[in-house]
């Protein structure tokens, strides 16, 4: 089966498909299959900051919609499940903090640098 780049997902471009190569997502398929929750969190593992645009924008881009089309109660929604995605990995003893992990990317050690 033939492979297709996350980046030929619309709305989704290279730092995405970047994100989800860190954390081992290496095609739109893989994405789809996933899907968006499960996706993000494994971004976020991965060395992703967790930022609420970008988590919606992945719900819309994989429901074939416009990044900016997520409003109201679906994107009250969006935003709890979001929340619920940062706390989980605030609560992660195997995270490091926003600031230990902004540091050892200004070092070259961040995950977006690990071999």
């Amino acid at each position: 089966m033939t492979q297709t780049p996350v980046s030929t997902i619309r709305n989704l471009g290279p730092a995405v498909e970047a994100a989800c190569t860190r954390a081992g997502i290496h095609s739109a398929e893989d994405l789809r299959a996933l899907g968006a929750d499960a996706a993000y969190r494994r971004m976020v593992a991965a060395g992703t900051r967790p930022h609420f645009i970008g988590y919606y924008v992945l719900h819309m881009a994989l429901q074939g919609r416009p990044w900016n089309d997520c409003k109201g109660a679906e994107k009250a929604a969006l935003r709890d499940a979001f929340d619920r995605i940062k706390a989980d990995r605030a609560a992660d003893p195997d995270q490091p903090s926003d600031a230990l992990a902004a540091f050892l990317d200004d070092i070259g050690l961040g995950p977006a640098r690990r071999g």
